[in-house]
């Protein structure tokens, strides 16, 4: 290529989103900075429950990044945080490095690029805000106690089983709701797990209130891929101005107007 791309000029971020997800690609095109572009690839699989879909993601992880082909993707994003939980940290490294060694640009899972967030922020005891069946929710504090956090307390909004999917059709509104339940919970910040469930919004008028400090797994994400750097050189200074909506408050609420 002989110049910057039209759509991409500062970078390209290659995502890869779970086959139902509804969620990534609208938060992360809110949250991206100017200059950002995306590609997406779906996570598919064939297996019956979640978990072992989730798990069966991961070992498609580098099959996966190959629908990017030659594209100029300056980082790797794998928007799905639960199967972190389900394979472990160490078989989680291992898959990054692999991912990292193949392609040649950094790789951040979603639930590493959290860690790095959480440690931003000086957070040891974590209030969990969960969209999770209870498996999941029990495979879920060993991994972030594995990092070296406290989980506190743990609620979330109830699960809507009568939709398409209970976790991606959760609406802002409950999950700020659960946010200001924790909020009261002694922790050094709200921790918004899964990458289907809407936090943009709850974070933006949890800051605006004064609740706890909170991060979402999107956001994480996305602050951590803008860098360009694996997930354990990344930069911490400018947390705070993402968590504030500094550059993508109007961006969201232009295009996806808060329901509350």
């Amino acid at each position: 290529m002989s110049g910057p791309l039209e759509y991409g000029a500062r970078g390209v971020m290659g995502v890869l989103t779970p086959q139902a997800n509804t969620t990534v690609e609208p938060e992360f095109w809110a949250l991206m900075p100017p200059g950002w572009s995306m590609l997406n690839a779906r996570l598919v699989s064939e297996m019956g429950t979640i978990p072992e879909r989730l798990v069966d993601y991961t070992t498609r992880f580098g099959s996966t990044t190959e629908q990017f082909a030659n594209a100029p993707v300056d980082v790797i994003a794998a928007a799905c945080t639960g199967a972190s939980y389900l394979i472990g940290a160490e078989e989680e490294a291992r898959i990054v490095a692999e991912v990292e060694a193949a392609r040649g640009v950094p790789f951040l899972t979603a639930a590493l690029a959290t860690v790095a967030a959480l440690r931003a922020l000086n957070a040891r005891k974590i209030a969990v805000l969960s969209p999770y069946p209870e498996d999941l929710n029990r495979a879920s504090t060993p991994y972030w106690e594995a990092h070296g956090f406290e989980v506190v307390a743990k609620s979330g909004p109830a699960l809507e089983e009568g939709a398409f999917h209970p976790i991606y059709a959760m609406s802002g509104p409950a999950v700020l709701a659960s946010y200001r339940r924790l909020s009261d919970s002694g922790a050094d910040a709200v921790l918004m797990l899964g990458t289907g469930m809407a936090t943009l919004h709850p974070i933006l008028r949890g800051h605006q209130d004064g609740l706890t400090p909170a991060i979402s797994c999107n956001l994480a994400l996305v602050w951590g891929a803008v860098q360009k750097r694996r997930w354990d050189a990344l930069e911490y200074g400018d947390l705070d101005h993402w968590r504030a909506g500094d550059h993508w408050a109007a961006r969201l609420n232009m295009l996806f107007p808060s329901q509350a």
